[in-house]
């Protein structure tokens, strides 16, 4: 059985969600007012307030699936994190389009979102809500010499770097809280996306050796994690700060690698069902429980929105309820050379009754759908104790396939420390995988470059919240080099501008704190 570290109390809840005590003494405020000084009273007490910290990527409110929403002014199964992170990483390139006429939610395919996009606004203030917990943590947790807790603490400064790093791709220059940043009223500083990029990788830096080993516990931030994400930081440098840092990319992974503590799964689709914990590839999940993390956002909705035409939810799924909503553009699906998944077994398109092209974007059946994540085991069973509308499939937000394909692309851009013979290796190991163990599809050295490596990162990456990030990097995501269906609410795509690489601080908070600066462009 898959740990579960979102069990929390509401006690560790309502600490986190207080920030009207000030600079007070906790132990000045009465036993009858929940406070660090008597909620924190055991090491579990720790980690169940640790769990909410978590559990803010997956779960939308303090009650499941709705009742009790963390952010207010959107549905709460919409305003869930893991959902808003993918509609600005998907929704907005050629691996998804989605028919439903929920507000804006088509703004981001066609490229036309303003700074009062409901969802933007809701994804800024996910991010943010996720920072602000984090901070009460580092807080409570600060100096406590039991190294269990120096562990909890780590993490949380984890989890917020990881926040941060998004609002640092995603918006460029948010406001900036830390620990330091006592709960007041005061308007929070703007902080460069320079500045930003640099406290990221000092905050990885520093917490490198008290995190835990690579594997030491299923669901939770390791060294291994934080290298993930050093590297991740390290391969965008050039679009965040102008430098680029490829030699200390190859650096982090290569730490990953000489850990010993992943390999590739032997089946693709092993990293996205409901015993994807299983998976040895997995180095950083959010997790799900069809019983005990019930949202209409993360994978729920990653399984469910997809489901609809002729499509049978449960034989396919493991789940009832289609919702008819996801589907892909042929852009994606022309970067498979057969879509059957007959040779390259990620190609895991639905066609029955779908039509390649996309004429209109609101019909379901327009667009061709995909079978990626499922709540059903790898051998094709219902997970134990199945619920029929909830999940128990994991998101794989970090895996070694990724690690590979990042590593061979350091080095393709001049960083040291690695090979050109050993990113080959590492392509055509994520290659064979791909055919079923046959080395039929694996490429050459001379086929090894930058273009093939955007595209396998899309094959083998696709609806895993990478696209955006990667077509920005390689100066594909606007302009006019490439062209997708509804890029620029034109069928057959038109440039955009290059502003839209960043998203717009939201309007309410620019009216809310007069100290921000809005990105250029909007």
């Amino acid at each position: 059985m898959k740990n579960k570290i979102y069990r929390i109390s509401l006690a560790a809840v309502a600490l986190l969600l207080t920030s009207c005590l000030g600079d007070l003494d906790p132990k000045q405020l009465g036993p009858n007012v929940l406070n660090s000084a008597n909620v924190y009273q055991t090491k579990d007490d720790y980690k169940r307030g640790l769990a909410k910290l978590y559990a803010s990527f997956v779960l939308s409110g303090q009650q499941g699936p709705a009742g009790q929403p963390d952010i207010a002014g959107i549905d709460e199964g919409f305003g869930n994190y893991l959902r808003l992170y993918w509609n600005c990483q998907e929704l907005t390139t050629d691996e998804a389009v989605i028919s439903w006429n929920d507000q804006t939610i088509k703004d981001f395919h066609w490229h036309t979102w303003t700074p009062s996009d409901v969802f933007i606004s809701a994804m800024y203030s996910r991010i943010m809500y996720t920072v602000a917990i984090a901070n009460e943590f580092i807080r409570a947790t600060a100096g406590n010499t039991d190294p269990d807790i120096q562990k909890f603490h780590a993490e949380a400064r984890f989890i917020r770097a990881l926040s941060y790093y998004h609002a640092l791709d995603l918006f460029g220059n948010p406001p900036f809280v830390t620990e330091a940043d006592k709960p007041g009223s005061y308007f929070p500083r703007q902080i460069s996306r320079e500045d930003l990029f640099t406290y990221i990788e000092n905050e990885l830096a520093d917490i490198e050796d008290d995190l835990g080993n690579p594997k030491f516990e299923y669901g939770r931030a390791d060294k291994a994690a934080a290298w993930m994400l050093q590297a991740k930081l390290y391969l965008n440098a050039e679009v965040y700060i102008g430098t680029p840092k490829y030699t200390e990319c190859i650096t982090a992974l290569n730490k990953i690698f000489a850990s010993g503590a992943y390999s590739l799964s032997t089946n693709y689709r092993h990293n996205f069902v409901a015993d994807n914990h299983t998976s040895p590839e997995l180095i950083l999940t959010f997790n799900h429980d069809g019983q005990r993390t019930q949202t209409y956002g993360g994978m729920v909705y990653l399984i469910h929105a997809p489901i609809g035409g002729s499509m049978n939810s449960m034989d396919i799924f493991g789940v009832q309820n289609p919702w008819g909503g996801i589907r892909t553009t042929k852009q994606f699906v022309n970067k498979f050379p057969d879509i059957s998944g007959t040779t390259d077994q990620r190609a895991l398109f639905y066609t029955d009754g779908q039509s390649l092209e996309i004429n209109d974007i609101g019909v379901f059946t327009d667009g061709y759908a995909l079978t990626k994540f499922r709540n059903r085991t790898l051998a094709g069973n219902l997970p134990p104790n199945p619920h029929p509308d909830f999940v128990d499939t994991d998101f794989p937000m970090f895996r070694l396939a990724d690690a590979y394909l990042m590593y061979a692309e350091a080095v393709l851009r001049g960083g040291a420390g690695g090979s050109t013979g050993q990113a080959l290796t590492y392509v055509n190991m994520v290659r064979t995988r791909a055919y079923g163990g046959d080395t039929s599809g694996n490429i050459t050295s001379g086929e090894l470059n930058l273009d093939f490596i955007l595209d396998e990162r899309a094959r083998e990456l696709y609806w895993e919240c990478h696209r955006r990030t990667d077509l920005i990097r390689f100066g594909r995501f606007t302009g006019g080099s490439y062209l997708w269906a509804w890029k620029g609410n034109v069928k057959d795509g038109v440039a955009t501008p290059s502003f839209r690489d960043l998203f717009p601080i939201p309007a309410a908070d620019l009216a809310a704190n007069p100290t921000l600066t809005q990105n250029p462009g909007y």
